[in-house]
């Protein structure tokens, strides 16, 4: 997989950063000192841009430099490849744009791998073209299953096969490869079915390659996390989605009064248990991460959780309660709501 820089320069592979608690680092330092272990996170590159803020936070502390070689090894494989990896053992935190699936949990049964699933944040699957399109601002959930549906891979291809209204111009895909959970998510929520997507389309696992895709093609559509469209937005245009109560743009706002659907979404960290208890590093590093994740999130261009949702993580961190509220499965038209409602209720 090609990597990509971020937003503020750094490269994202092997990203070595010394960490500390920033409540407890003096205490413990002489403690765990001769005791270091990395870190090592992978996973989905939609929730990447919060990893990647939130490691940033803890390189500007001061305090990281009392602490010498302790690494986070940081990636990123999209979600089913990073839970391929976590579930073998391989990882310590794997972010995640769509719960754990059935087959995953079996995985990390097999290997004996606990997983706490703390939610950090709400996404909008942000469906774009050029701005040179001029021809469509909004697209019903039917018209996206005409595009991308199997039955449409080499047969649909012009615009005008989507509406009769549009030109007569090719039309460009561009999406996140099977590994991502994005992928799977629209999938589901747009076809109906998992993996029945078209796959004569250009894919990629970095979304910042998918929006300079976009940005180069006048007869191009694509989909990724919404945090990459408000970063690029003066280069892009989000289509609103009809899903049968008129368009919808993505934002903070519709997000939050349940208006955007079927294409929100609640975003994780899924965290092996074990190691958290065995590595303090790793807890502690957790603890930043809900501690720091309300202002940082909003800061990336996802829409955080209301207080009580980051309370509930802390809760269920501190008493370290393994296990998935959401069956192995997505839950679609699922509202910020439901989700505290779920982690509430969590057993």
């Amino acid at each position: 997989m090609k990597k990509r820089s971020n937003s503020y320069g750094m490269n994202i592979k092997n990203i070595g950063i010394a960490i500390a608690s920033l409540l407890t680092l003096s205490a413990c330092s002489q403690v765990y000192s001769n005791d270091i272990k990395p870190v090592k996170i992978d996973g989905s590159s939609t929730v990447f841009p919060i990893t990647e803020a939130i490691l940033e936070s803890y390189q500007s502390q001061p305090a990281w430099k009392q602490l010498k070689n302790l690494t986070i090894e940081s990636d990123f494989s999209g979600t089913g490849g990073g839970f391929k990896k976590f579930c073998a053992g391989e990882t310590d935190i794997n972010a995640a744009s769509r719960p754990i699936s059935t087959k995953e949990m079996a995985a990390c049964n097999q290997s004996k791998v606990r997983y706490i699933e703390l939610p950090i944040a709400f996404d909008a699957i942000t469906v774009v073209v050029n701005p040179q399109n001029t021809w469509t601002d909004s697209l019903t959930t039917a018209q996206l299953r005409t595009m991308w549906e199997t039955n449409a891979e080499g047969k649909i291809t012009q615009w005008n096969q989507v509406d009769p209204s549009y030109p007569e111009r090719p039309l460009n895909l561009y999406g996140p490869d099977t590994k991502s959970g994005t992928y799977d998510y629209f999938t589901q929520a747009v076809i109906g079915k998992p993996k029945m997507s078209r796959q004569d389309y250009v894919f990629s696992a970095d979304d910042q390659a998918l929006v300079n895709g976009v940005v180069q093609d006048p007869n191009a559509l694509g989909y990724f996390g919404y945090a990459y469209f408000e970063q690029n937005q003066e280069k892009l245009k989000a289509i609103a989605i009809d899903n049968g109560k008129g368009g919808v743009i993505p934002s903070r706002e519709t997000v939050e009064t349940n208006q955007y659907q079927p294409l929100a979404r609640p975003i994780f960290i899924y965290v092996n248990a074990k190691n958290a208890q065995d590595n303090r590093a790793l807890e502690e590093f957790v603890e930043f991460y809900l501690q720091t994740a309300p202002e940082l999130v909003s800061q990336v261009g996802y829409i955080p959780l209301p207080e009580e949702g980051y309370h509930l993580a802390k809760v269920q961190w501190q008493k370290m309660e393994v296990g998935t509220v959401f069956e192995g499965k997505p839950q679609f038209d699922l509202s910020i709501g439901e989700l505290l409602r779920k982690q509430a209720n969590f057993e």
